[in-house]
């Protein structure tokens, strides 16, 4: 098959994980290996929208195989990806255990090279084709399908406007938009709109997104923007 996948793999092992990642890597995927759970929660925080598939060891330091399935699991971008757990340990319970967080799949080492990727395939194969599109910024994520923000894996609740706003500035981080070029998208969005203020509108989209609202600034005599001090995180 055609590979344009990013495979998120989890192993401890040196060897074990450099043979594998080399074999994917030679049959077109990119491979972000981490060598620990830590390591893992740092990739699918940073690439998560790029992610198309875990291949998971349990036995890891710091986080365990477990823990990064149910991490993957109630991530907002991520949460759909295959799940294939990849490891020494047979006991029966253990692979109960890894279907029921959401595994997709359990293989027990020793595993040649050729199975885990032909297992790696087939459920590669049976994912929807069209991933949900994302934006991201810091710790703040946007699905441009659903019209929802999250905040790391918390959903946060906007309001319709709140959200039209904040995919306006979201989307195009360089360009500061005037009150009126606000009002003028949402105005058709919200038949409220002219009870309301752009300000307070902007004001309290700041305080659902806490921290995070440092994201938006207020430039004053134009209007609002993306904070340009964030725009290379």
């Amino acid at each position: 098959m055609s590979n344009h996948h990013t495979i998120l793999l989890v192993e401890d092992e040196v060897e074990s994980g450099e043979m594998l990642a080399n074999f994917l890597e030679m049959d077109g995927f990119e491979v972000l290996w981490a060598k620990d759970g830590k390591q893992a929660f740092k990739f699918i925080d940073e690439r998560a929208g790029d992610l198309h598939l875990a291949i998971l060891d349990i036995m890891v330091p710091h986080h365990d195989g477990k823990e990064i399935c149910k991490k993957i699991r109630q991530h907002p971008v991520v949460f759909e990806i295959p799940v294939l757990f990849l490891t020494a340990r047979d006991e029966e319970k253990d692979e109960i255990e890894g279907l029921e967080l959401g595994a997709d799949d359990y293989i027990k080492k020793p595993a040649s090279l050729n199975l885990i990727k032909a297992h790696v395939e087939s459920l590669l194969r049976r994912q929807n084709p069209e991933k949900n599109n994302w934006v991201k910024f810091d710790r703040v994520y946007l699905d441009l399908d659903a019209k929802e923000m999250y905040i790391d894996e918390e959903l946060i609740d906007l309001t319709h406007t709140e959200y039209i706003i904040a995919e306006m500035i979201f989307q195009h981080p360089k360009r500061v938009y005037s009150r009126q070029d606000i009002l003028a998208h949402i105005s058709d969005e919200d038949k409220f709109i002219f009870d309301r203020t752009v300000d307070v509108h902007v004001k309290n989209l700041r305080l659902k997104m806490k921290d995070e609202g440092k994201l938006i600034k207020t430039y004053r005599g134009v209007g609002y923007g993306f904070n340009k001090e964030f725009l290379h995180i």
